[in-house]
């Protein structure tokens, strides 16, 4: 189970770095020197702060909705639960553990789907893409493990999870139009 998690953050970061490097490898390949489009200083900065806009955005939109599907959590009892995943039963601290995984969410957001959530309504389509990709990936799929569970396939249109759905796509939705407000200011 660990393996699992420390290759899913693995595969996070080779895909950050991935999207940093590529833009200064276009660079590369348009030839020479900064006369021909090549790489300088200029151009590693300005991609760095692409980039750091991109996680600051998509974090900050991660904790927004973070906090939005927390207390749609935190109403229908859930929280204990996801307490759960670092051995409590504390509403609070299954309320910080929620917002922790939202902003690296959000970070992540920002990273995969950035370039492509550059006006509002692009930040809804790709934030409400990326909710139902966590809705797969964390209640039916991460969390359960972590908790001794099995996969959750087949619990997948019980009430419970069609309203954990509905959460993720809430949490996707505000962390795409945060970010897209967020990066345009």
């Amino acid at each position: 189970m660990t393996r699992a998690i420390v290759r899913c953050v693995f595969h996070l970061t080779v895909l950050t770095l991935g999207q940093f490097y590529t833009g200064i490898i276009k660079q590369a390949m348009r030839g020479g020197g900064p006369d021909r489009g090549g790489i300088t200083m200029t151009t590693v900065t300005q991609t760095q702060n692409g980039m750091n806009q991109k996680l600051i955005g998509g974090m900050v939109g991660g904790l927004v909705g973070g906090v939005v599907f927390g207390v749609m959590m935190a109403m229908m009892g859930m929280l204990p639960m996801i307490a759960g995943l670092v051995g409590s039963a504390s509403a609070v601290v299954g309320f910080i553990v929620h917002i922790v995984i939202s902003a690296v969410i959000g970070a992540s957001f920002g990273v995969l789907f950035g370039t492509r959530s550059t006006n509002f309504g692009q930040g809804a389509i790709w934030g409400l893409v990326y909710g139902a990709i966590w809705w797969v990936l964390g209640p039916l799929v991460i969390m359960p493990l972590m908790m001794g569970m099995g996969l959750q396939f087949g619990a997948a249109f019980s009430g419970p999870m069609l309203m954990s759905l509905m959460g993720h796509l809430i949490f996707g939705l505000v962390t795409g139009l945060v970010f897209a407000w967020f990066t345009r200011r």
